[in-house]
């Protein structure tokens, strides 16, 4: 498995060998530029003094020095103080009912429909960035439960360019930038007429 998710090596190695990275590279994913999001764990990381992320290091973590991590600079996001609060909060629920490890969110899970229950049940885990997830294990992490793609819905189809799940290089970036470029002007148009 070899993750492009940002432009950065290191980044992207961190994502590919943490899950918990992984997990807050796609919590970071909102309102922000997609590479830049996928590239947070790993300035966290650093911020950190640690190689690899730990669910319980940023559960307990003081929320005040947490946020100062993510302010930066660079500000690992754009709201630096809210996703703090997200990460450690995602982290807390992790440490709670998966022993700390965000693999465990889908290493037993019987079926597709499971593993988008779990991950909608974490914080800051809309509907949408649910699905996007199911659709990113599933493509690109190996994590292929009975019925995932249909989980995943429209962003489990294969060969789709609709989100992160789908980039796995310069040029599927752009095609999926293309796609959501058209479904903006899509939805503007429509509430145009």
């Amino acid at each position: 498995m070899t993750l492009w998710l940002t432009d950065d090596d290191q980044a992207n190695a961190l994502l590919e060998n943490d899950p918990l990275a992984l997990l807050l590279g796609m919590l970071l994913d909102q309102q922000f530029p997609m590479e830049r999001a996928f590239s947070g764990p790993r300035l966290l990381a650093d911020r950190m003094g640690v190689d690899t992320l730990s669910a319980a290091a940023v559960a307990e973590a003081d929320p005040d020095q947490l946020t100062a991590w993510f302010q930066g600079p660079p500000a690992v996001h754009r709201y630096p103080g809210s996703m703090a609060g997200r990460a450690q909060a995602v982290c807390r629920l992790l440490v709670e009912r998966y022993d700390g490890r965000a693999e465990r969110l889908w290493a037993d899970v019987p079926d597709g429909a499971t593993l988008l229950a779990r991950i909608g049940e974490l914080p800051g885990f809309g509907a949408q960035k649910a699905r996007i997830f199911v659709a990113l294990l599933g493509k690109q992490y190996g994590v292929n439960p009975p019925g995932w793609r249909e989980a995943a819905g429209d962003y489990g189809q294969d060969g789709s360019r609709r989100s992160v799940a789908d980039i796995t290089g310069p040029e599927s970036l752009a095609e999926v930038r293309a796609f959501k470029q058209q479904a903006k002007q899509a939805a503007k148009a429509a509430v145009t007429s």
